[in-house]
């Protein structure tokens, strides 16, 4: 694969995977307009391993309070909470992996088209217009519990098919629960965490049974640019968040969504 390719590719996964604009969509479209041929099984492993390396560097204080939760056993109101958030974060994750591990090969071989990906940009892009629009909600990160982590798990597994965005879902869904825009991104970038590290666990066995072959430079340069990318993102988008909202990405949405049913038909 040529360096350019490597670069631009990883870079729109980085930039893309933790914005509620579905990096699958950007990653197929991106390659259908350049003319590139698919990027192949080892660069979506490396890809994925860099996105998920930046987001465990950005959450690693939130990630370490877990961790030394459970080691320490401490029973303070901190400690408790970080105990729970690691059992939403595992629990949220069940159905979207199980699902995906079921329903991969129609996936790939039956969502991944351009038509597909322009009606889910529009439809989910109004849902989260919708959600983002009944009023200012106030439940923090704090206050999730099992039940919000099941419906934002459940909501989870619509990603599975292209456009309809990993964070865009699961944002939206902690909007139509009653969570700031802040809560509901931070909640989506740590269940992020199981969910590419349990794709990339995948497409490594997948390679390990030989199924496609990638120099370790080219490997090593996705997983780099992928990572700086992701990290990024994350911090952008929490900053942007904060100031402007949600509505520059559902115009985006809405945009490109039209974009392409004007280019289809």
């Amino acid at each position: 694969m040529p360096v350019i390719h490597i670069i631009v590719l990883a870079l729109i996964q980085g930039l893309t995977e933790f914005l509620p604009v579905s990096s699958s969509a950007h990653l197929i479209l991106g390659g259908q307009v350049m003319g590139w041929e698919d990027q192949g099984l080892v660069f979506d492993v490396a890809t994925h391993l860099g996105t998920l390396f930046a987001v465990l560097v950005y959450f690693r204080r939130d990630l370490q309070g877990m961790l030394m939760s459970c080691i320490r056993h401490q029973q303070d109101e901190v400690s408790r909470q970080h105990r729970c958030m690691m059992i939403f974060l595992g629990l949220a994750s069940i159905p979207a992996l199980f699902i995906g591990l079921a329903a991969h090969d129609l996936v790939e071989h039956y969502l991944r088209d351009v038509r597909v990906i322009a009606v889910t940009t529009i439809v989910f892009g109004l849902v989260l217009w919708w959600a983002d629009l009944r009023g200012a909600r106030s439940r923090k990160l704090t206050d999730m519990n099992l039940r919000s982590a099941i419906w934002i798990g459940f909501a989870q597994v619509l990603a599975l098919v292209p456009g309809v965005s990993r964070s865009g879902i699961t944002i939206t869904a902690g909007r139509f629960l009653g969570f700031t825009p802040d809560a509901a991104a931070r909640f989506s970038f740590l269940l992020a965490i199981p969910i590419i590290g349990g794709v990339g666990a995948y497409g490594m066995y997948r390679v390990a049974r030989g199924e496609d072959m990638m120099h370790w430079a080219q490997f090593g340069m996705a997983v780099g640019f992928a990572a700086i990318a992701g990290w990024v993102c994350i911090a952008a988008f929490l900053a942007l968040l904060r100031r402007v909202g949600l509505l520059p990405f559902i115009i985006y949405r809405l945009a490109l969504g039209a974009v392409l049913l004007w280019i289809l038909y």
